[in-house]
């Protein structure tokens, strides 16, 4: 009986411990909601998404060019960082060997551990003097930031894929090879597609740390209000809007901050729905190589 007791108090506390990171997650949305939603309804919220008018003191609060802003660096970023992410994932899974992948792996994931301030001063005293003397533009725009994201998110999307290529049974390419094929043709034919849904995870969940990153990107893009027209213009992201303005925002300013806040967690929450989704599907059929 006592130890029935014991159980049932552990449990009930490990059960408590659960919960609290739920309701954490419940206040928070609860907050930014209820202090964000009254502005988007009094300015309107096709207005509020859709205008490009940011003028807080006249109030006018349009966020579509933050929104294009922190799309644009977001889909840059994938490009590089998804990119390189995935290919050092399949040299690592398929090409390496063990002993070279112990030193290579723990190298790359430590790039997650280095403080995202740390990547915005490296990309303000190399890459946009780089950018600017031998590219053109100022510098300081959507390509500095998304080299920079790019760089930030591959240990992410590297790890997790490396993950899903190393998940595929082994049979699978130890019986494409035995037909025949190459190595290169099973790890695209085969391995890839049977770890398809865990690649588009990696993706997905590079993309919800990019869209959310400040620091670096405050440090790099520019963040002038204008729609960008090119990968060589200055842009400001919702992250960064937030950022740069809260210290000093009152009233219905502060109140088209947490509005900003309430676009932004809509889209991390809708990226991170998928990817849940996608993660629970089972691998499809693969290819014949």
């Amino acid at each position: 009986m006592k130890q029935a007791a014991k159980d049932k108090c552990i449990s009930l506390t490990l059960m408590a411990v659960a919960m609290s990171g739920i309701s954490g997650l419940a206040l928070i949305t609860g907050f930014i909601f209820r202090e964000g939603l009254p502005i988007m309804m009094k300015v309107g919220l096709g207005k509020f998404l859709l205008s490009s008018n940011w003028y807080p003191q006249e109030g006018e609060f349009g966020i579509f060019p933050m929104i294009v802003g922190s799309v644009a660096v977001t889909v840059g970023a994938m490009l590089i960082g998804g990119t390189l992410g995935l290919g050092c994932a399949i040299v690592l899974a398929q090409f390496c060997p063990p002993r070279l992948v112990s030193l290579l792996k723990p190298g790359i994931e430590l790039l997650a551990g280095i403080p995202s301030v740390v990547y915005g001063f490296i990309g303000v005293v190399i890459l946009v003097p780089f950018i600017r003397d031998y590219i053109g533009g100022p510098g300081l725009s959507v390509l500095a930031a998304s080299v920079v994201l790019g760089v930030m998110v591959l240990p992410t999307v590297t790890s997790i894929s490396f993950d899903a290529l190393r998940a595929v049974p082994r049979t699978y390419r130890e019986g494409s090879i035995a037909l025949g094929a190459t190595e290169w043709q099973t790890t695209r034919m085969v391995m890839l597609k049977a770890a398809k849904s865990g690649i588009v995870t990696a993706i997905i969940l590079g993309m919800g740390r990019a869209i959310g990153e400040t620091m670096a990107v405050i440090m790099v893009a520019g963040n002038t209000l204008d729609l960008p027209r090119s990968v060589l213009d200055p842009v400001r992201t919702l992250t960064s809007n937030i950022a740069l303005e809260m210290g000093y925002a009152a009233g219905d300013h502060r109140k088209a901050l947490f509005a900003t806040g309430v676009t932004l967690f809509v889209i991390i929450m809708v990226l991170n729905t998928i990817a849940l989704a996608v993660s629970r599907r089972r691998p499809g059929r693969v290819g014949q190589a």
